[in-house]
């Protein structure tokens, strides 16, 4: 924004009510915030956001009434996110609306919705006031291209998979039929039409799309999202909390930082640090073969187990194995600056994209244990494209846990993997210096902010 503007214009953003989800958001928030526009967040009262940590930025909540199905933990992920979006519609239609009339039209530049709201609504509602919409992804591209494919992939007679579940579909390659986005437990059927419903969203209602990824880690799937989106610019700004700095100051909790003694007494590369996210549970039996194999392997180890980890169990009450060389009881905090401690030599991760990105940044290699949705696609891009991690696979016991943990961590296959993970991290440092290709995609999206019109090219 230049400094003939009297006021800042103002962007309105609607995060989707999941920790991996509202990071990204926030930190995309504060990066329009330090271009000089100013932030409202528009957010759910279930899984708000800590306002504190944010000062700078407006944030209004919509007092959505939800039902039980949607804020039990345990609940079926596909239809909690449909709960949500059933819940949340008119709220939020009413939030933008009160937002606007608050400020004039003149004011909001656009509104960033997560593309999880995959309603017509959440997408035309800033259209019906004269103000741009854009979606934010949280995963990368190859898993929106992914989604943008599965019409595609139907229409070839690739879906439902029949036959080899190992067969690379030449439509996504190289993601296999296992690796297509899923929720184990759930019905297949809910997950595609979930799918459709996003895919149809971001085609006819989105005036754009930002990505929370680089261009030289992912430039040939970007290419294949211009085709299907051709109408539709996409936004590679990522990764986004290298952008802002310092990680722990833009996390959604102060980070735990009880370790670092522990892993200061530790020598370079010579721990795994394990952690499946904020949302993944896991059984008791896999739980165990877990710790037993973690201990029988040899190598130290950092874990986080949070409450709820485990189904059924709370985190005190679970009798661990020894021994356990640490122990981390929350995962609240930021995976970056546990992965950014020298003494850490790789990651065992669910591949969520927040944490497969941060592993990517410090140069951390990865062992690669996906539980649903875009995680399968991370894990193969990660193992098979990128080359940087050991794939777990679907025979889960304490040899083969050992096995995978000693290989990653002291194997030569290991050693190659952090060569080659040292090198896509000097890629994601050049994506952010102030010359980068993220930084000039931020640019371009600050401009289409201002100009309150979409681009007529991607």
């Amino acid at each position: 924004m230049t400094g003939a503007r009297r006021h800042r214009r103002r962007v309105v953003m609607f995060p989707f009510p999941f920790r991996s989800h509202i990071a990204p958001m926030l930190q995309l928030a504060e990066l329009l915030r330090g271009r000089g526009l100013a932030v409202t967040v528009v957010h759910t009262t279930f899984n708000a956001p800590d306002a504190a940590r944010h000062p700078e930025l407006t944030f209004v909540p919509i007092h959505e009434r939800l039902p039980d199905a949607a804020t039990d933990p345990g609940a079926d992920l596909v239809e909690q996110m449909l709960a949500l979006n059933a819940a949340c519609e008119a709220p939020f239609r009413e939030a933008l609306r009160r937002v606007v009339r608050v400020g004039g039209w003149s004011e909001v530049a656009c509104a960033v919705v997560d593309g999880q709201w995959y309603w017509y609504a959440a997408l035309t509602a800033a259209a019906e006031v004269g103000v741009a919409a854009l979606a934010l992804r949280t995963d990368n591209a190859a898993a929106l291209h992914c989604m943008l494919s599965y019409s595609r992939l139907r229409y070839s007679g690739y879906l439902p998979i029949k036959g080899n579940r190992d067969e690379v579909l030449p439509p996504v390659e190289p993601l296999r039929g296992r690796d297509l986005i899923r929720v184990d437990g759930g019905d297949a059927e809910r997950v595609r039409e979930f799918i459709a419903r996003v895919d149809n969203a971001m085609r006819t209602a989105a005036m754009g799309v930002v990505i929370n990824t680089f261009r030289a880690i992912e430039k040939p799937v970007l290419r294949n999202i211009r085709r299907h989106l051709p109408r539709i610019p996409a936004f590679a700004i990522g990764p986004m909390h290298r952008l802002l700095g310092a990680p722990e100051e833009h996390g959604l909790h102060a980070p735990d930082s009880g370790c670092v003694a522990w892993l200061h007494a530790h020598p370079p590369r010579s721990v795994l640090y394990v952690s499946l996210g904020s949302v993944a549970r896991i059984d008791r039996e896999v739980f165990d073969e877990m710790a037993l194999g973690l201990a029988g392997s040899g190598v130290p180890f950092l874990w986080v187990i949070r409450p709820g980890f485990v189904t059924g169990i709370v985190s005190d009450a679970l009798p661990l194995p020894e021994p356990l060389t640490a122990v981390v009881d929350n995962g609240m905090g930021k995976t970056s600056w546990r992965l950014a401690h020298p003494a850490i030599g790789g990651f065992w991760t669910h591949c969520g994209w927040n944490s497969t990105l941060e592993s990517i940044c410090e140069g951390v290699p990865m062992l690669a244990q996906p539980c649903f949705g875009d995680q399968t696609v991370n894990a193969r891009y990660v193992t098979h494209q990128w080359g940087v991690g050991l794939e777990l696979g679907e025979v889960f016991d304490r040899d083969c846990v050992a096995e995978a943990v000693r290989k990653l961590m002291v194997g030569e296959e290991g050693a190659a993997m952090r060569d080659k993970a040292r090198g896509l991290k000097a890629k994601a440092s050049k994506s952010v210096e102030d010359d980068g290709a993220s930084n000039a995609a931020i640019d371009r999206l600050d401009y289409q902010s201002n100009r309150n019109q979409p681009e007529s090219s991607g």
